[in-house]
């Protein structure tokens, strides 16, 4: 299963990350953790919404979509 999440930040809550993984509990903690360069002066995370989809390909797809301008706009609306 691949996952499509987008996370808010407990310190800064109009702070949000969309990403994509196989692993949410993993990728979560490696944002809470500092590993990655673009969440890690707003930790804590949590996830607002998580999506799983059946290939790597749809996951791919519906990440670019959401970090698109409609797909923001649709994922401000409905998440």
């Amino acid at each position: 299963m691949h996952y499509v999440y987008i996370i808010r930040s407990c310190a800064a809550p109009e702070q949000r990350y969309i990403g994509r993984t196989e692993n949410p509990r993993d990728r979560l903690e490696s944002h809470n953790s500092g590993k990655s360069i673009h969440t890690s002066k707003h930790r804590p995370w949590v996830f607002e919404t998580l999506v799983g989809l059946s290939t790597e390909e749809k996951a791919i797809a519906f990440e670019q979509y959401l970090k698109s301008g409609s797909g923001f706009a649709f994922a401000k609306k409905h998440f």
